[in-house]
């Protein structure tokens, strides 16, 4: 479809958007995910003005509920390659591209942390165990440790760099839950693990994020 007779109408992330107007949609609105496409239902009788601003508003809805990734069947960043790659999109999307890692990687031996940063090698590691989250967690984890290249504490200017990302309250309760889980014996145990300057630890260890 074309949008405002130019081009084709993308998300954020580049995935494909189509409005359908329905003559029997008088009053609500409503978004979801289709084979990889957002859809935009809108009532037929909307002007085209109302279309670009209610398009807008739906995709901005569809993005904080960390929808997207899941629904549209995607494959998550399993290789180093493919993680290095997302982290520059999210650090282009929220962070402005300011962060620019000289290396991101999945490691299996970071048992007491979701992921940790050497802001002085500009590298970053997570942790395996992330994989199976929700993508929304993982990208909160990423873009973390990439705001640790930024700013090396959990200060104001840190917290302050993650107000952008939309699931950063949500990641962080759901990252305390799987450690509330973890310390009563309902998931598997953790073993030691090396800090690394601006490492983000399991939040049972991470006073100075339980803010």
């Amino acid at each position: 479809m074309t949008y405002g007779g130019s081009a084709a109408l993308t998300t954020a992330d580049g995935a494909p958007v189509e409005v359908r107007r329905s003559s029997r949609r008088t009053r609500t609105v409503a978004a979801f995910w289709e084979d990889g496409t957002a859809v935009v239902a809108i009532p037929a009788r909307f002007t085209p003005a109302q279309e670009i601003e209610w398009v807008r508003r739906m995709l901005a809805k569809l993005q904080r509920q960390g929808e997207r990734r899941s629904a549209a069947g995607r494959k998550r960043p399993a290789s180093d390659a493919a993680l290095a790659a997302h982290a520059a999109h999210l650090s282009a999307q929220y962070l402005g591209g300011r962060a620019t890692p000289a290396s991101v990687r999945w490691v299996s031996n970071q048992n007491s942390r979701w992921g940790s940063a050497t802001p002085a090698e500009g590298t970053i590691r997570l942790s395996d165990k992330l994989k199976p989250m929700p993508q929304w967690v993982i990208d909160y984890v990423l873009l973390h440790e990439l705001a640790h290249l930024l700013v090396a504490g959990h200060n104001a200017a840190f917290w302050k760099l993650l107000e952008a990302y939309p699931e950063t309250q949500r990641a962080k309760a759901f990252l305390e839950g799987v450690s509330f889980a973890s310390a009563r014996g309902l998931a598997t145990g953790r073993g030691a693990g090396n800090d690394k300057a601006g490492a983000l630890p399991e939040p049972e260890g991470w006073p100075e994020d339980a803010d």
